[in-house]
């Protein structure tokens, strides 16, 4: 390839079985800002397997004017080592001024990989980028558990970040957008260190794309009585969440967790229970469009940002609101 390209805003779109995260789809849109103000290019590179023209023109159609595809039958499935000798090649050849990952398991795995080989800076889960005035990258993410912001600047090249997934707007899709294609060859030969025995699947959750999210915290007593959430989140087609307190009790499994160190979520409807409304949990459900908080105590936190507040004893709330619902229903 050329080496021709440089000081464009490269975005890593994540890639596993035949789709394509759609944290990618809202980083390109963020690269989209960017690189208009800085009158750059975006870029965005996929790896994996198979890897049909069809998938990598979606990119094009949410922002990116060039993607470069690495495909080979080793890069089937995720291995950190040979994903970053491929990233730490491709930089190499086209020097991009913005590296963007999404922070999901896979980009906190990659990403600083990446960044170590390269001898750059890392800001980890970011909430925005920005350009200033002077043209430099500004990375937004939230210090001290959500308390306060932090505004960084990096002085290495690229400036690289992993950045949460549905705190960016989702760009609207345009089959109309041209944009180039290019196949590379990867350097995968070789022994290497580590060897993929094989894959098995983990079935879970994804609190990130559900629409109707049902929380539970501290209010709550005992583990059992959380079988009050999984009755009310059924009969309402949502999803359990919980404050990280739970987590950490061992209650719920950590995908269940909502938080800055958890899962941001943007449901339509998100009901909140026996949750004081800590600036961590804050941080990971306040772009809900509706937020119903129920506490027992009337001036915990969650009600400043709450659309509906019920004052009272989550223990007579959820069971009235079970019985009416399944009255509902029966009708």
């Amino acid at each position: 390839m050329s080496s021709g390209l440089s000081d464009g805003v490269l975005v890593y779109s994540e890639y596993d079985e035949g789709v394509i995260h759609p944290v990618a789809f809202e980083l390109l849109g963020k690269s989209r800002e960017i690189a208009d103000r800085l009158k750059v290019e975006v870029w965005s590179v996929i790896i994996g397997y198979r890897v049909e023209d069809d998938t990598a023109r979606e990119l094009i159609y949410y922002g990116a004017d060039r993607v470069f595809v690495y495909d080979h039958p080793r890069l089937v499935c995720f291995d950190p080592i040979l994903y970053k000798g491929v990233l730490v090649d491709l930089v190499k050849q086209v020097n991009p001024s913005v590296f963007l990952f999404g922070a999901t398991p896979l980009g906190r795995s990659l990403a600083p990989r990446v960044a170590a080989a390269i001898g750059a800076g890392l800001t980890a889960d970011c909430v925005d980028i920005q350009v200033d005035e002077c043209g430099d990258i500004v990375q937004i993410r939230p210090a001290f558990t959500g308390n306060i912001l932090a505004y960084i600047r990096t002085s290495s090249r690229p400036v690289m970040s992993t950045v949460r997934y549905r705190v960016m707007r989702m760009p609207s899709r345009d089959t109309g957008r041209m944009g180039e294609i290019i196949r590379l060859i990867p350097m995968v030969e070789g022994d290497l260190s580590l060897k993929v025995l094989g894959r098995i699947s983990r079935r879970s959750i994804d609190l990130t794309k559900a629409d109707i999210v049902v929380a539970g915290g501290r209010g709550f007593k005992r583990r059992s009585d959380l079988k009050m959430l999984e009755d009310l989140a059924s009969l309402i087609g949502g999803v359990v969440g919980v404050s990280r307190p739970l987590v950490d009790e061992g209650w719920m499994p950590r995908e269940h967790q909502v938080g800055f160190s958890g899962n941001t979520v943007k449901p339509r409807l998100y009901i909140a229970f026996g949750i004081s409304g800590s600036p961590q949990h804050i941080a990971g459900m306040r772009g809900s469009e509706i937020i119903v908080a129920v506490n027992i105590d009337p001036s915990a936190p969650i009600f400043r940002i709450a659309d509906y507040g019920i004052v009272g004893d989550l223990y007579e709330v959820i069971p009235k609101l079970i019985e009416e619902l399944s009255r509902i229903k029966r009708v």
